[in-house]
């Protein structure tokens, strides 16, 4: 009898941009010492689910994030697997600089726009539509044929591939997507079939 598979995501701890309330987007920022704790908070969550393969960015934050969780779990061993397409949309002009001082120059509606919109990209930049379509065809071609195996998926990613990630799992709307925030170091449980109909979800 096959096993029912469980996917696992979690994004990454804190970050010295995330503390600062700046862009980050493609910047290899590291964490800070609480997005260690919370990496290892998220770590002592998952512990006694056993975890067959493990995603993450090519980004330090997640990379560190996703080593922290699996030494907390007792899993070093577990295979790990770094691509791109798990990488942060990128904010292009936008990178570095701190929100709300970008919200005093441009106006807090338009910085609403290019963070919150579906379609609209920010200056240089990438729009969730266009992260969204680098982040399922990679979910497609890779991790979907391992739940499907019955594999335990472990993602440990960034905050918009992963609610890209998360409309196409749950079938969330372009508007509905813009009210979801995802927390560092939280993570989200999907319970699925033999056919990846999502038989539970929750965060942990």
């Amino acid at each position: 009898m096959q096993r029912m598979p469980t996917l696992l995501l979690v994004r990454h701890g804190q970050s010295h941009y995330n503390l600062e309330n700046r862009f980050t987007g493609g910047r290899d920022i590291a964490l800070t010492a609480l997005g260690e704790e919370e990496a290892r908070l998220a770590g002592v969550k998952l512990m006694g689910i056993r975890i067959d393969v493990a995603y993450t960015s090519v980004l330090v934050r997640a990379v560190e994030s996703l080593r922290i969780i699996l030494a907390v779990m007792g899993e070093p061993q577990v295979k790990v697997v770094k691509d791109a397409a798990l990488n942060e949309r990128g904010y292009g002009t936008l990178e570095g600089l701190n929100k709300a001082e970008t919200a005093q120059k441009y106006g807090r509606a338009q910085v609403e726009t290019w963070r919150r919109s579906y379609e609209v990209c920010p200056p240089g930049g990438e729009s969730l539509e266009k992260t969204y379509d680098r982040v399922i065809p990679y979910y497609k071609a890779e991790i979907e044929p391992r739940l499907k195996r019955g594999e335990n998926v472990l993602v440990v990613a960034h905050g918009n591939s992963l609610r890209a990630l998360m409309m196409y799992l749950e079938g969330i709307s372009d508007q509905e997507i813009a009210s979801i925030n995802i927390l560092t170091g939280m993570p989200r449980r999907y319970d699925m079939d033999s056919r990846l109909q999502i038989l539970k979800v929750s965060y942990l």
